[in-house]
């Protein structure tokens, strides 16, 4: 069954006894009430043998809204030279937190279609490590070098001031998310 409504966030329905029939909603959410008519297709009853109406079930639907205190994305800091790069890893090692590191570039379509997959992740992990991304074609080359960065989209996990593991992002997205998301369980 499914019930249209105010709300698109209903997410399942519960079964309730005879005795708690009648549950309304208010505000804005919906009320689902019982239908009672002659035919015996009717919403919530049926007949028996003697044709008296009986309850079938009484229907009582739930919203659910997302978690507004949390983000649903974080929009990765660009680094753009290799100072800004010494600062963050130097900030990360002080509070000894793990940093991601997205090396891509704009003209790479795999790069441009993994960049808000990775800022969704970045939301769960929002607490727990910051993510940051480098356009290799706007950055000294020293920097790229220093990356040890052959193929693009590669994604690196740095822990005390150097790089612990990396992803190379050449297959598909779910993949490539599923890896860095991994990488990061072993690190934090």
């Amino acid at each position: 069954m499914s019930a249209l409504t105010q709300n698109s966030h209903i997410l399942y329905r519960e079964l309730y006894p005879r005795e708690q029939r009648q549950q309304l909603w208010n505000g804005v959410s919906c009320s689902l009430l019982q239908k009672s008519s002659s035919s015996s297709s009717s919403f919530g009853c049926r007949r028996n043998r003697d044709s008296k109406l009986m309850p079938r079930r009484d229907l009582s639907v739930r919203g659910f809204w997302p978690d507004m205190t949390r983000p649903s994305s974080v929009e990765m800091e660009p680094i753009n030279d290799a100072d800004q790069l010494d600062q963050i890893l130097a900030k990360a090692q002080e509070v000894s937190q793990p940093i991601i590191i997205d090396w891509m570039a704009d003209w790479c379509r795999k790069c441009i279609y993994l960049k808000p997959k990775l800022e969704k992740l970045a939301a769960e992990f929002d607490t727990k490590l910051k993510f940051y991304c480098v356009d290799v074609n706007k950055v000294p080359q020293s920097l790229v070098k220093r990356g040890g960065i052959s193929k693009m989209p590669t994604i690196q996990l740095w822990k005390d001031g150097e790089k612990k593991e990396e992803v190379i992002g050449g297959h598909k997205a779910w993949l490539v998310i599923e890896e860095v998301r991994q990488m990061i369980q072993k690190f934090v």
